[in-house]
């Protein structure tokens, strides 16, 4: 509701009290009706600045200058740490030759900042950590019952049991009480710390408020953004219940056998919770996924895919040329490899630009209008296979020349940034027999490998620190080993692989949790996999040769 519009909120002159308002003097603040116009600025004052109600406040109130104190400051000098000076000051011995700026403009781009702070305060921070309250807030809510699931299963066990291990269960069930206290205590010390920061962002959009409804300079330029501060979220918290492990009955060793509680863990973790201006829509997974369409492209071996949308659709397969079709399959383009080995990978960069790496040369190179450049040349070691990040780096993985070690590295361009060879125990994080190491990046920025030597899918944050492995789910229909080839993600942090041996699709949360399979669309041999714009799933099938577009999300 509009309060110059509403009766209630009717202002009046500051000069009689009575009379509605019609005027603002924006130099003094006042309210003024028709009448007491006159009387406001006959005391002879040049300064009154009388506007009409509505524009009030539209004039800017500048610092009055310390060394000219008739005179206000509309001015900074740059070359004296940007402070307020007047135009008398500009002529001065002190600011001769000196770099001037309007206070003005530093107070519009103040005030720019101020919106922007605004802006990611309401629209990402604090429902950010809105979220992760609730997250907290949620494992709250469910620790009884998770807890209940426990003594239950200690109950039944017990019920099989005979009256003298009574006092064994009471035991443990005394033991599942502090565990549950020490558990409750580590939410709530994180709840209490997120509460604190939403605290603070309130008392910073509630600070931001007031400076945006005043026109004073000075609390305006001396506005120092928190977003920085703010935008590092804290460590994710994640305790894991403690299980209940029975045991056959053996009264000589009671205690031992009934079975053991395994103490929660608890480990803390970059939080995953995106900062985004736009909340991404949740998709859920479909029952049934489903094949949209299937191109032929010709290759007896087809190795990789890449698109960013279908109506341009990269192949390669263990031939000298890579070729580009529609989602009709019709060809469009075809690049011819200079050397006579087939690539190793391919990749879209987010110009719209064809990256691959060169089996032969040992190179990574990229084709724009039609030109091939190379990119990254490597000496000691061997490109495998490649990525383009949300912020346009490159992620490389690579062998060493004798096949004993292997690496993923980040480039910005042609310039090194990042190497992820080890853990934090120096153990290696990859195998290194010249297999096939597929890389993508999820919307977490963490940098998932698929390690078919391995059978393992090795997922690490940016900085390289190792978050989880995957090696599997259990499956009486997935008897063969997992070795995954291809792998890719979407929009949902879902991470998918590619399991040839099994013929299937395996889908993972961005925890490594895995969620189910794609094995109902007569999938042979998946290899290479990516994710359009749109979350349509594309699989090469390595010996057909054909690219499936596969809906897997409702």
């Amino acid at each position: 509701m509009d309060p110059l519009n509403t009766a209630q909120d009717v202002h009046r002159c500051d000069l009689c009290e009575t009379a509605i308002v019609h005027s603002y003097c924006d130099f003094c603040h006042v309210n003024l009706c028709k009448p007491c116009i006159g009387e406001h600025i006959s005391d002879g004052y040049h300064k009154h600045i009388i506007v009409p109600f509505q524009e009030r406040r539209s004039t800017l109130i500048y610092p009055k200058c310390e060394t000219h104190p008739h005179k206000v400051c509309e001015l900074q000098c740059k070359d004296c740490n940007n402070i307020s000076i007047c135009s008398f000051c500009t002529a001065s011995e002190q600011h001769r030759g000196h770099i001037f700026v309007q206070i003005s403009t530093v107070y519009k781009a103040q005030k720019e900042i101020i919106e922007k702070d605004t802006e990611e305060l309401v629209n990402t921070l604090s429902p950010t950590y809105e979220e992760i309250a609730r997250d907290l807030e949620n494992q709250l809510a469910n620790l009884d019952g998770g807890y209940e699931k426990l003594t239950s299963a200690m109950s039944k066990q017990g019920e099989q049991w005979h009256r003298e291990i009574d006092i064994v269960i009471n035991k443990m069930k005394t033991e599942i009480s502090e565990i549950k206290v020490k558990h409750r205590d580590i939410l709530q010390k994180h709840l209490n710390e997120i509460k604190q920061i939403q605290s603070l962002i309130k008392q910073t959009l509630r600070a931001i408020n007031e400076i945006e409804k005043s026109t004073e300079v000075s609390p305006t330029i001396a506005y120092s953004s928190k977003i920085r501060e703010l935008s590092k979220l804290p460590l994710k918290i994640q305790v894991s219940l403690p299980t209940f492990i029975p045991k056959p009955i053996d009264h000589k060793k009671l205690y031992s056998l009934f079975g053991h509680i395994t103490p929660f863990s608890t480990a803390t973790e970059e939080n995953v919770y995106s900062l985004i201006h736009s909340k991404t829509s949740v998709r859920e997974l479909l029952d049934k996924p489903e094949i949209v369409a299937t191109i032929k492209t010709g290759y007896e071996e087809l190795r990789s895919v890449t698109c960013q949308n279908e109506d341009r659709i990269w192949t390669s397969g263990q031939t000298n040329d890579i070729k580009c079709f529609n989602i009709k399959g019709s060809l469009l383009q075809t690049i011819q490899i200079q050397s006579g080995k087939f690539p190793c990978d391919i990749a879209e960069d987010n110009d719209g630009d064809l990256l691959y790496v060169s089996g032969a040369t040992g190179a990574v190179n990229k084709v724009k209008n039609g030109q091939i450049k190379e990119l990254i040349r490597l000496l000691e070691w061997r490109p495998g296979h490649l990525c383009v990040t949300s912020t346009g780096d490159l992620l490389v993985t690579m062998d060493s020349n004798d096949d004993t070690h292997s690496k993923v590295v980040r480039y910005l361009g042609s310039t090194e940034k990042q190497t992820i060879q080890f853990d934090v125990e120096g153990k290696p994080l990859y195998s290194g027999n010249k297999v096939i190491q597929y890389v993508a990046e999820n919307i977490n920025n963490d940098i998932c490998v698929a390690d078919w030597d391995a059978g393992a899918v090795v997922v690490v944050n940016q900085d390289g620190k190792l978050r989880w492995r995957y090696t599997g789910h259990p499956s009486v229909t997935k008897i063969k080993p997992f070795n995954p080839w291809g792998i890719t993600s979407d929009s949902q942090s879902h991470i998918l692989t590619a399991d040839s041996n099994n013929h299937c699709i395996h889908i993972l949360d961005q925890n490594g949790q895995f969620l189910r399979y794609i094995d109902n669309c007569d999938l042979k041999g998946p290899t290479g996999l990516c994710v359009d714009n749109n979350d349509n799933l594309f699989v090469c099938e390595f010996h057909k040769g054909y690219v499936k577009k596969i809906k897997y999300l409702k």
